[in-house]
């Protein structure tokens, strides 16, 4: 796979109206093209003050000495959409949902370090609501990837009956651990510390004109905030199964092997850190 370097960090604002501008125009399916090319960015620096606000509305203890599992996403975030605005990339970016995230921190991610970033896109994927892309992100250190993570996003439309189906099979539950109550600014919250500006996660009215009744928690939030909970993990896979309205209240439930989110028998997200 070739590379193309960077010579500094994409401005998110720009990224995010073109990629809104040519949503509408963007056809997915799964064996639509796709990006080829690894977009590499380096000299990425941790600003301290963002990440303490960003350790905030997750529920991080600050003053770590290290970066949390979930940052470096923070960190590409700029270089993912710079990707998944190009024109070659098929699937819009608006109402695009986030479905899964598997994390792998592979040495300790220390605060003053100049990252090198780099992602590409994996594939494409047939779902049982659309078209999934398979988004790849690694964080290097003098050229030694010290931490990857491999996400999933959904593009809705219709599909033919043949489409992988969801799997019926009823799951216990985990121990409650915790009930949290979500107030209707959490998104809205998290996006001035990610920049992730989706608009389902940002208001009830923008978040309609995509299907969703109320705003809609960033997956990533919820995920990090299930493992600020959960204690340190250096592998986590993270399956968004529905999605947390805003405002809500959710059950944080945890075991040896895993976590989720429940609201009755819903399940909104479940994490496993151990056999995956």
């Amino acid at each position: 796979m070739s590379e193309v370097t960077l010579t500094g960090p994409p401005a998110l604002a720009p990224l995010l109206a073109r990629g809104a501008l040519r949503s509408p125009f963007k056809r997915p399916a799964p064996d639509a093209a796709y990006p080829r090319e690894r977009l590499v960015l380096g000299g990425v620096r941790v600003d301290p003050a963002r990440l303490a606000r960003y350790e905030r509305v997750c529920g991080f203890p600050s003053g770590g000495g290290g970066l949390p599992v979930t940052y470096p996403h923070v960190l590409a975030f700029p270089l993912v959409m710079r990707l998944m605005s190009d024109r070659a990339f098929p699937l819009p970016l608006l109402g695009l949902v986030h479905t899964s995230v598997s994390l792998t921190r592979h040495r300790p991610l220390p605060l003053s370090e100049d990252y090198e970033l780099a992602v590409h896109v994996a594939g494409l994927a047939p779902h049982r609501r659309g078209t999934e892309a398979t988004v790849v992100t690694e964080a290097r250190l003098s050229g030694a990837v010290v931490w990857e993570s491999a996400s999933t996003y959904l593009a809705r439309h219709a599909v033919d009956h043949d489409s992988p189906g969801a799997s019926s099979a009823v799951e216990p539950p985990l121990p409650v651990r915790a009930e949290w109550r979500l107030g209707g600014d959490v998104g809205r919250r998290y996006a001035a510390v990610s920049g992730d500006r989706n608009p389902i996660h940002l208001h009830p009215l923008t978040a309609r004109l995509f299907g969703f009744r109320r705003a809609v928690a960033h997956g990533m939030w919820t995920a990090a905030r299930c493992l600020a909970a959960f204690g340190e993990v250096s592998r986590v896979r993270v399956e968004f199964r529905a999605p947390v309205l805003l405002p809500g209240v959710v059950r944080y439930g945890a075991g040896e092997s895993g976590f989720e989110l429940r609201s009755g028998e819903r399940v909104h997200l479940s994490g496993f850190v151990r056999g995956w």
